[in-house]
């Protein structure tokens, strides 16, 4: 039996929201109430990574870090707006090529 991975973004968005459920879960979103990576026990990979380029993680210096919530905000409806976008073109693309079938 052969297991498929589930796709790469996929995984990367489920473990940021991992993340950023870690962050929530102590407290840890504004400078001050800054914390280090080690005691919110999460892992350092791509995802933290990437939440990090994109100023949805936060560096206040001695290794402390806050999770931005406008900024993951953004990002959420951001990717949301994307998703929309691509199912709105393949349903069209789809109605399209039904229509050529049909009345061709």
């Amino acid at each position: 039996m052969v297991v498929l991975p589930l796709p790469f973004p996929a995984v990367i968005i489920r473990r940021q929201k991992k993340i950023v459920a870690a962050f929530r879960a102590a407290g840890a979103i504004s400078q001050d109430r800054a914390t280090t990576i080690a005691a919110l026990d999460v892992h350092e990979g791509m995802a933290l990574r990437l939440l990090r380029r994109n100023a949805v993680v936060r560096e206040v210096g001695e290794n402390r870090v806050y999770l931005d919530e406008p900024s993951w905000e953004m990002r959420e409806a951001r990717r949301h707006r994307i998703a929309r976008t691509i199912l709105t073109t393949v349903l069209l693309i789809a109605v399209v090529a039904a229509l050529w079938l049909v009345f061709r």
